[in-house]
């Protein structure tokens, strides 16, 4: 089974970028597309990003697009999410899941706190 594990997360103010980790390891499949989620207090878990295992294909939530940017190093078994000007309703918990035979997302992370103070 591939285990992911997030990391990048952290406190930081309104206008700042800040870069996520999403590393596979364990019985990585052969191929896999996985998605970057993210979750507020008080709110249900949403899709944020995703990208196809080829790195051809993606898609943002429409509040992402023009300021994340997803990406994928298949060498290192590692995608990335690049955020920019970040906004305090950008505060999360944000998760990685990979997409492994099916037509879900089978497999999460533990999660990486991203907070964005005014």
């Amino acid at each position: 089974q591939v285990q992911l594990v997030e990391s990048g997360g952290g406190l930081v103010q309104s206008g700042v970028s800040l870069s996520l980790s999403c590393s596979a390891s364990g019985r990585t499949p052969s191929s896999y597309d996985i998605g970057w989620f993210r979750q507020a207090p008080g709110k249900d878990r949403e899709f944020v990003a995703s990208i196809s295992w080829s790195g051809s294909s993606t898609n943002y939530k429409d509040s992402a697009k023009g300021r994340f940017t997803i990406s994928r190093d298949k060498a290192k078994n590692t995608v990335y999410l690049q955020m920019n000007s970040l906004e305090p309703k950008d505060t999360a918990v944000y998760y990685c899941a990979a997409r492994v035979g099916g037509a879900l997302y089978n497999v999460w992370g533990q999660g990486t706190q991203v907070t964005v103070s005014s």
